[in-house]
């Protein structure tokens, strides 16, 4: 250590050497050395914030007469500074710090003091002028509650706007097509690829109404509540005032949170959050690994649809081309979900009359909200936006699919369609030339019944009735099959275009 390089700082509990170049003081330098550095630091939105808090808390102060106009601008400044990410390097402090995120907050205080003594030539003090009315233990929890509401509505929200939209308009594209439904990974009743889409489009809506659920508590703040929740040392209208001068900068309604007591000792909404980002993340990771199934192959597996090249997909294997955006969306939602197990352990942790692991709710929270954003965006933009339909290959399968047997249940009743679908798929043969060839029912009835298009509508047919009413059980005697063994069409193909070849 050289003099040169160094200058003392002092706090409460004495003198300490801190860099020449840092922005912070004493009370940070001790963070370095007490919490040795994971690698992870506090995140860009939660830095954010503090500059955010620490802007409105100087501006109330001085609404209510307590902080002179001339600090209040200078904080208000340099806040607005490291808001604005312009001082990102001047926040060292390790998330796994002290449980109330003093450290963070206090890193804040020092670097905003730092910069506006310098710009103003006035001596303003971390906690006497920059933290007035405010404790880290309401502080922090109201950062927790800012950058999430701001990474919700900036990023996460817009991002399932769009991807809703883009799953509508493929959707539309799409709606025409039929392909071969599956349940269990097993062939079942034909759908469209219109239907498919919808599902997972209604997945998603139903998240962002969620999400949208969890608002009104995101917005209510703990700032007032001071070191207990009483509000000791800030003025009882200070929460108000400071939840006004936020929203005006945030364009949020913010407000101060119905009980103090409750938000500082409880992250229940953070949890709450975190939740709704794992149930999203089920959401995508279900459709991720469904757009996966359906790219399968080209050769050996489903090949329903090509999902954009985007890379070449292997080191030693020439020509391989891998559903990199599904599996990296896939792995944005297992951390998220692995996030919210750390959230949960976390909400836990409220003792008495605050929670102590607030900056790890922090990381895993914001980091959350951060990942699904991007996620979303990537899967719609880079996958569904731009996958090819493999029509021939939907048709081939549907063909020959046994299961479409099922409409004609109505008619022949479940026992007869199973000995039929047994044997078209022992014969590999089209479900309608074997059921031409076990019941009374003619070629021409058996397409109507058999329209994969028609079939995707559900329930049961006006020409099932009919001949059902007609035909009684439907069951055709040995010489009627003779009788008619050249009666043989068609099978429906995938596109719902009536009849093709029977193969």
């Amino acid at each position: 250590m050289t003099t040169a390089s160094y200058r003392v700082e002092h706090d409460s509990m004495g003198a300490l050497d801190v860099p020449t170049a840092a922005l912070w003081g004493a009370q940070t330098q001790r963070a370095i050395q007490n919490f040795p550095p994971s690698g992870l630091k506090m995140p860009r939105a939660f830095i954010r914030a503090l500059g955010l808090i620490k802007h409105a808390a100087a501006g109330a102060n001085a609404e209510l007469g307590d902080l002179d106009a001339a600090l209040a601008d200078a904080i208000q400044r340099a806040a607005l500074a490291v808001a604005d990410g312009r001082y990102d390097d001047q926040f060292p402090v390790d998330v796994f710090q002290t449980g109330s995120g003093t450290s963070s907050n206090m890193n804040a205080n020092e670097v905003i003091a730092t910069l506006a003594s310098r710009d103003s030539g006035l001596a303003v003090h971390p906690n006497d002028h920059v933290n007035m009315g405010q404790s880290s233990n309401d502080v922090v929890p109201t950062a927790i509650h800012v950058a999430g509401a701001l990474l919700l509505t900036e990023q996460l929200l817009p991002a399932l706007e769009h991807l809703s939209a883009v799953l509508e308009r493929r959707a539309r594209e799409l709606d025409g097509l039929v392909k071969t439904g599956r349940t269990h990974l097993m062939d079942a009743m034909p759908i469209t690829l219109g239907q498919e889409l919808g599902g997972w489009r209604a997945q998603i809506d139903a998240c962002r109404a969620r999400l949208g659920e969890v608002m009104p508590r995101l917005l209510q703040l703990a700032q007032g509540g001071t070191a207990v929740g009483t509000g000791i040392n800030a003025r009882p209208e200070f929460g108000a005032c400071f939840a006004r001068h936020l929203a005006a900068r945030a364009h949020l309604e913010f407000r101060p949170s119905g009980n103090y007591f409750s938000a500082l000792s409880s992250q229940d909404t953070a949890v709450e959050l975190s939740g709704q980002l794992k149930v999203l993340s089920v959401s995508l990771m279900k459709i991720s690994n469904d757009l996966r199934w359906m790219n399968s192959g080209p050769l050996a597996g489903l090949g329903e649809i090509a999902l954009p090249a985007l890379q070449p997909g292997s080191s030693i294997m020439p020509g391989k081309v891998n559903p990199v955006i599904p599996e990296a969306v896939a792995m944005m939602a297992a951390q998220v979900i692995g996030n919210d197990a750390t959230i949960t352990i976390a909400g836990q942790s409220g003792n008495f009359q605050l929670n102590v692991m607030l900056p790890v709710i922090a990381l895993n929270l914001l980091q959350s909200l951060e990942l699904l954003g991007l996620g979303c965006r990537n899967l719609a933009d880079h996958a569904l936006a731009g996958f090819a339909v493999n029509r021939e290959r939907l048709g081939e399968a549907l063909s020959l699919n046994p299961i479409l047997v099922t409409a004609l249940n109505p008619v022949i009743g479940y026992e007869r369609g199973a000995a039929i679908a047994k044997k078209a798929y022992a014969e590999k043969r089209p479900v309608l030339d074997v059921a031409l060839e076990m019941t009374d029912l003619g070629i021409e009835e058996l397409k109507r019944l058999l329209e994969p298009l028609a079939l995707t509508a559900g329930g049961i047919k006006d020409v099932a009735r009919a001949v059902r009413s007609e035909a009684g059980t439907g069951v055709r005697s040995d010489a009627g099959a003779d009788a008619r063994a050249g009666e043989r069409g068609a099978a429906p193909d995938a596109a719902g275009n009536g009849a093709g070849s029977s193969g």
